[in-house]
């Protein structure tokens, strides 16, 4: 199985409003789960992160365990700092991040492949609608379909 994650989010004065939004599609490329959920007050990388890891919770859940470590994921996302920290370029200094960033490899070491690819923020509208949507509206919602 292969799933491509797009995920994105954002924060409104940085700190500020925040909310996480990602869209899970298929290897079709049709899309088979998405997740958009306000986050209170907190930094635009911390919603980054956190993007990811609520996309990870839904696809978990979507993929039964026994084919979990032959599943392949490909994460994308417009935030180089969080790309390149999972990819090891980069340190993860900042307490919470460092928090953050161990939630995500927990939840990514449940797949057999996983990797992390920088894209333009024009290829990532579907998530970042998903994401100013949960900081217009200060609520969550999932949706999934079945794969």
């Amino acid at each position: 199985m292969h799933f491509t994650i797009h995920a994105d989010g954002g924060a409104r004065g940085n700190p500020g409003p925040a909310g996480a939004g990602a869209m899970i599609r298929d290897s079709l490329g049709n899309s088979v789960a998405s997740v958009s959920k306000f986050l209170g007050h907190r930094t635009n990388n911390f919603a980054e992160y956190e993007a990811v890891i609520l996309a990870f919770e839904v696809l978990i859940k979507l993929v039964p365990q026994a084919k979990r470590k032959t599943t392949e994921v490909v994460v994308k996302m417009d935030s180089e700092l969080v790309v390149k920290q999972m990819k090891k370029e980069y340190k993860v200094k900042h307490p919470v991040l460092k928090e953050q960033y161990a939630r995500l490899m927990h939840a990514a070491s449940a797949f057999g492949s996983v990797s992390f690819m920088h894209v333009p923020r024009e290829e990532n509208s579907d998530a970042d609608a998903l994401a100013n949507d949960a900081m217009d509206h200060s609520g969550a919602y999932e949706k999934r379909s079945r794969c």
